[in-house]
């Protein structure tokens, strides 16, 4: 397991420590095969600004670990799909990603929470810079693209459904189990992790995002409570492209404090 230290925010909370408070997270349940589904006018991905690049991030904190398969993101279409999960390739709590395989690190530790950035750009002539994966302001070196240059990114492909803590069709053995907070797609932007966070007296903390979110871009800040796909609902995008998750098998109640800004 990685070093602890760089994992796990300060007792308490530190409220001091923090410029920017992420207020809510929302909570995912395998046992309610529960999650969260890009909204939009249709239901899918749009067309996106560059379906060669994107930016997937988000902090989480696991519930349960060595269980086989939780999704973090999802893409599909037709009868397939692509994957961002855990136990990826059968090895208990490593993290991995269809077409750009697995990590060696594992993520065991059930009170800390993770800052995960995906970067994409297949444009990149080096195949390993075509995918970056962060965690907690560390870039993973286990990840090697066997995707070709310039091959579009599944994740991102328009007409998709996406899928935020749960895998279509696969009943709720897939789906993640655990706390997820500010969940940000930029959409045609291979982004730095500084773009979401920053180290602060040895502590990986959130701030604010600034920038742009392109066409299908989104953020999910868990502010409100509500149930219907709109700016009121658990999975209301507060990017400004109004991209509303619909729920599935969530209620008010998946709404909760735990935070990275302010512990249970």
């Amino acid at each position: 397991m990685l070093n602890s230290e760089l994992w796990q925010k300060p007792a308490g909370g530190a409220a001091s420590l923090y410029d920017f408070q992420i207020t809510n997270s929302c909570r995912f349940s395998q046992s309610d095969d529960s999650g969260l589904r890009f909204g939009g006018a249709s239901g899918v991905l749009g067309t996106p600004t560059n379906v060669d690049k994107g930016t997937l991030a988000c902090w989480l904190k696991r519930s349960i670990i060595g269980n086989h398969w939780q999704n973090i993101f999802h893409s599909h279409t037709g009868s397939s799909g692509r994957n961002i999960a855990f136990d990826y390739s059968g090895t208990d709590d490593t993290i991995g990603m269809d077409d750009f395989g697995n990590s060696t690190a594992v993520f065991k530790d059930i009170s800390a929470w993770y800052h995960f950035v995906f970067a994409f750009d297949t444009t990149q002539g080096s195949a390993d810079d075509r995918c970056k994966v962060y965690v907690n302001g560390s870039e993973l070196d286990q990840f090697n693209s066997s995707v070709s240059q310039n091959t579009d990114v599944k994740f991102f492909v328009g007409g998709n459904r996406f899928y935020v803590g749960y895998n279509e069709g696969t009943g709720n053995g897939y789906a993640f189990e655990g706390y997820m907070a500010d969940v940000i797609y930029v959409d045609g932007q291979q982004s730095a992790p500084t773009a979401f966070g920053e180290s602060k007296n040895g502590v990986w903390i959130p701030i604010d995002y600034a920038g742009t979110y392109g066409n299908n871009g989104f953020r999910l800040e868990f502010k409100q409570s509500g149930t219907s796909a709109n700016s009121s609902g658990l999975g209301a995008d507060t990017s400004g492209n109004d991209h509303h998750f619909s729920l599935i098998n969530m209620g008010a109640d998946h709404q909760v404090l735990d935070s990275p800004t302010f512990g249970s």
